[in-house]
């Protein structure tokens, strides 16, 4: 008697939208920024240990990236700074791993993260791999609001944080809304973003 082979996986999540996104090979026909910004606003940075009534959902995290990268080069393209609003994006799907676990996992959630940031990409008019150089600059805004979230929220003293991320240069505490927003402002706030971006007379590729 032959035994039934196994049902394959499910790889893929149904979002609100009611689209079903395929985490092994991902549309950008399945990738919608309601869902997007739904998920994110839900997904708590440093897994929850910051102070204040409301989580510091990634979406609030993006919408800090997007400003502080603007605030470091004033003549970014609009479709740079919205790189840098979604470079969090695949974390609708797969959540905000901390640091340390992802040093504990190896890198082969980096793969999955890959797939799901150039389909991301695509969907909204941008290349499916970034410029260097956006990169870069991309991930010096990360770090400086790594820094600043580090020790505004997450009990890191600045000597701790600066080890850890660098100090900050060029951009100042006051300048940055750092209290954290309720899920659902964190949602409208990154929409709003994301539509004054997108729909910039200026949008060309970065």
């Amino acid at each position: 008697m032959k035994s039934k082979a196994a049902a394959p996986p499910r790889v893929w999540q149904r979002m609100l939208s009611g689209r079903r996104l395929d985490l092994a090979d991902p549309s950008p026909f399945d990738i919608e920024i309601s869902d997007i910004a739904h998920g994110l606003a839900r997904v708590a940075r440093w897994n929850g240990q910051t102070s204040g009534a409301h989580a510091f959902s990634v979406a609030q995290h993006s919408v800090l990236v997007e400003q502080i990268t603007g605030l470091a080069d004033p003549a970014l393209s609009a479709a740079g700074r919205l790189a840098a609003l979604l470079h969090d994006a695949p974390e609708y799907v797969v959540g905000d791993m901390i640091s340390p676990f992802k040093a504990l996992v190896g890198g082969e959630y980096k793969v999955v993260e890959a797939r799901l940031q150039a389909a991301i990409h695509l969907r909204f008019g941008l290349p499916a791999d970034r410029a260097a150089g956006l990169t870069d600059a991309i991930k010096a805004a990360d770090r400086i609001a790594a820094y600043f979230e580090a020790t505004e929220l997450a009990g890191f003293t600045t000597v701790e944080a600066a080890k850890f991320f660098g100090r900050p240069r060029g951009v100042h505490r006051e300048q940055l809304a750092l209290e954290p927003w309720p899920t659902a402002e964190a949602e409208q706030r990154f929409l709003a973003r994301f539509a004054a971006l997108a729909e910039a007379p200026v949008f060309v590729s970065a």
